[in-house]
């Protein structure tokens, strides 16, 4: 080797993780075998949704989001085909690797990390058996109860009122009491990927 090919090839960017699982995962050629769900629930346990900027004693993860969200699915109809229910859990699992960038960034950064992003997910899609791009019928199911999940989140978390919540994401889902007490108070990093984890098994079995 050349010494400015040896240079070439030290400039090269880094652009794989290494999982605990001991997986690397190549951000932008991801391959479904290198996506473990215990590295995905590990992850997204560990992230913040709104950036952090939420009430109580833990952050409001993105795993505990995803539960939500599955959560207001199966809600708003028990009998829902259990692999709906796992691309709605699966909907935010590229996070694990490139965070939760919060809305607002996005629009400012353009469609460089959409790309990214619906790379990963594809690859993750396929891993767990479904379809890389999903039925558009499907992805308006899943983005309408993320949508309920973020009006709640924003009103018992992150301190938006009720009008201004409705306003950005839409109405209240109305999830019976008990269940708002549950998914919006801020669990445990453990517990939440704890939580992911028994799910996803729940709806593989």
């Amino acid at each position: 080797m050349t010494k400015s090919s040896s240079a070439t090839l030290s400039a090269s960017p880094r652009v794989w993780q290494r999982m605990l699982s001991g997986r690397r995962l190549d951000l932008l050629d991801p391959s479904p075998l290198d996506v473990e769900f215990a590295d995905i629930a590990h992850g997204l346990a560990r992230v913040a949704r709104w950036n952090g900027q939420t009430s109580g004693a833990h952050i409001f993860s993105v795993a505990q989001h995803t539960l939500l969200v599955e959560a207001v699915m199966r809600e708003k109809n028990p009998r829902i085909d259990a692999r709906l229910r796992l691309a709605a859990l699966l909907h935010d699992a590229p996070e694990y690797v490139i965070g939760d960038m919060i809305s607002p960034f996005k629009a400012v950064i353009g469609e460089s990390y959409k790309r990214v992003e619906k790379r990963l997910l594809g690859a993750i899609h396929i891993r767990f058996g479904l379809p890389a791009v999903l039925d558009e019928a499907i992805e308006r199911q899943i983005k309408a109860a993320d949508r309920g999940s973020a009006y709640l989140e924003a009103t018992h978390l992150a301190g938006f009122t009720k009008a201004e919540a409705k306003r950005l994401f839409g109405s209240d889902p109305g999830l019976p009491e008990a269940m708002v007490e549950d998914y919006l108070t801020p669990w445990p990093a453990g517990k939440a990927e704890k939580r992911l984890l028994a799910r996803f098994q729940s709806l593989q079995d």
